[in-house]
C-alpha cells in the first residue's frame, strides 16, 4: 500500500512556489500526494500582495481558517510535508485532532507560539539565519528539539540541496516508520 503524502506550501501558495516541484519530482513515485495552497486553505486573496500583507492575513485570522478547512478536507491519516506558514497549519491542526501520521514541517517559525506538543512524531528543520525560529526557551519548556541547517535563513525549503536532503529523510523515515521526537 502507497503512503499518503499531504503538502502545505508556505504563505505565498503556488505564486513563488515552482520549487515545490523539486519534492514533487522526488516524492510522487513512492506517495499518493495531496497538495494545498496556505492562501487557498486561509481564503485569502490580495489585489495587492506584498510580505508585510500578506503575513498580516495569516496571523490575523488565516491560519485559524486555514486549520479549520484542513480539519474539514483531511479524515484519512496522512503524513504531512509542509513549508513556513503551511508547517504551523499542520502543527495547529493536529493538536485539534487532524491524523497525523508524521509532520515534517521546514521553517514553521509560528509554531514558537504554540504552548502544547503534538503527541504525532514530527520533525522541525530551521535556518541557522532564521530571526524567527524559535527560541531554546520554548523548546526546553514543551520539551521540543530541532533540526538546524547550518548557514541557511527561513527560505531554506527552497535550496536544492535542502530539498533533497528532506526528500531523503521522509523517504528513510516514512519507509522505515521511525519518525522519532
Amino acid at each position: 500500500m502507497v503512503e499518503r503524502l499531504v503538502i502545505v506550501s508556505d504563505m505565498w501558495g503556488t505564486k513563488k512556489g515552482q520549487w515545490i516541484t523539486s519534492y514533487l519530482g522526488y516524492l510522487q513515485q513512492y506517495f499518493e500526494i495531496v497538495f494545498y495552497d496556505s492562501q487557498e486553505l486561509a481564503n485569502i486573496n490580495l489585489t495587492v500582495e506584498t510580505e508585510e500583507t500578506l503575513h498580516q492575513e495569516f496571523v490575523n485570522s488565516g491560519i485559524e481558517t486555514a486549520v479549520a478547512h484542513v480539519l474539514k478536507r483531511e479524515s484519512i491519516p496522512s503524513h504531512y510535508l509542509a513549508f513556513s506558514t503551511g508547517g504551523t497549519i499542520i502543527y495547529k491542526a493536529g493538536l485539534q485532532g487532524l491524523p497525523v501520521k508524521s509532520l515534517y514541517a521546514i521553517s514553521p517559525t509560528r509554531v514558537r507560539m504554540e504552548k502544547e506538543k503534538p503527541v504525532f512524531p514530527f520533525k522541525l528543520l530551521f535556518g541557522s539565519n532564521d530571526a524567527f525560529k524559535p527560541s531554546k526557551e520554548w523548546s526546553d519548556r514543551l520539551g521540543i528539539s530541532w533540526s538546524e541547517a547550518s548557514g541557511y535563513g527561513h527560505d531554506l525549503y527552497s535550496d536544492e540541496k535542502i530539498i533533497k536532503q528532506v526528500c531523503s529523510e521522509l523517504l528513510d523515515k516514512v519507509i522505515k516508520k521511525q519518525f522519532q521526537n
